[in-house]
């Protein structure tokens, strides 16, 4: 599988005006496949107040003004909108950008082992109503939520839904996506996530932050998974975010990196530079980090 190259925008303490900016820089440089936001409703670190736009609609407002590059949300959480409703919202986006929507989606924060973790779920979900649950029931309901997601796509007619976490009655999506739809799970937990990657995902993001040998580790569990289901593990596309700085100085240390998780497997790379985002980035990082590896 070729490897690919994205951007990620994440839109916090930032405008709209800048994270167009961006986007449209990016979509004049050919080495740039894709473009991404994240899904957080507050900051995750720093101060609460400071700016944080909702993902869905500013990806329905970028759809709207961007003609090549696939672009979606590096990972939808799957806690702040109900599925049916989110099939909805995905389809309509699709159709908004003549096809090129991947829908990310993960599990969400939950209650976890990690006390930090569970601090970070309480800070954004507490201050907008929404349950923290504990790791197992937050992995069943999105198991739940790609069930219904699909079928919502690919159904005509109406159908109940009568799971443990979702009842729905008479549900239905009209307009559906322009054609099949990719869905690109984030997921990194090696018994459960794993499996409905191996299960679902046309796209697979690793939550490792980069690491080489914990990309290995879950990439090869991955492959375990898809060989108990009797699915071909090179079906699912790997990708790996990176953070990039705008120091010049640091780009040969990031291209090792990069080049290091693409011997190992990765097959979609998605630079994620942190805002304030400095004039022509999309094209220094082009210039400085992707077409040295190509």
């Amino acid at each position: 599988m070729p490897v690919s190259f994205g951007i990620k925008t994440s839109q916090i303490s930032t405008s709209y005006v800048e994270v167009l900016r961006i986007w449209r820089e990016a979509e004049e440089i050919d080495a740039f496949d894709s473009a991404w936001l994240w899904d957080h409703l507050v900051p995750m670190r720093g101060d609460v107040t400071a700016p944080a736009l909702e993902a869905w609609t500013l990806l329905a407002a970028l759809a709207a003004m961007t003609r090549r590059l696939r672009l979606g949300v590096i990972v939808t959480s799957n806690r702040i909108r109900p599925p049916a409703l989110l099939a909805k919202m995905a389809a309509t986006v699709d159709q908004i950008a003549g096809g090129r929507l991947v829908l990310g989606i993960g599990a969400g924060y939950a209650r976890s082992a990690d006390p930090t973790i569970t601090a970070i779920a309480e800070r954004e979900y507490g201050a907008h109503g929404i349950d923290v649950v504990p790791v197992r029931e937050a992995i069943d309901a999105l198991a739940e939520a790609l069930t219904i997601i699909r079928r919502l796509w690919t159904e005509a007619a109406p159908f109940d839904f009568a799971g443990a976490h979702y009842q729905l009655a008479g549900a239905i999506c009209e307009p559906k996506p322009t054609g099949p739809l990719p869905i690109l799970i984030g997921a990194g937990g090696e018994r459960r996530s794993l499996r409905l990657v191996a299960e679902h995902a046309d796209i697979w993001n690793c939550p490792t932050r980069g690491d080489i040998d914990a990309y290995l580790t879950k990439s090869r569990i991955l492959d375990e998974h898809c060989a108990v289901l009797g699915r071909d593990p090179a079906a699912i596309a790997r990708q790996v975010q990176i953070l990039v700085g705008s120091d010049p100085a640091d780009a040969a240390e990031t291209r090792e990196h990069i080049r290091a998780l693409i011997n190992a497997g990765a097959t979609e790379i998605v630079l994620t530079p942190l805002p304030p985002w400095p004039d022509r980035l999309p094209a220094r990082l082009a210039e400085e980090i992707i077409a040295p590896l190509l």
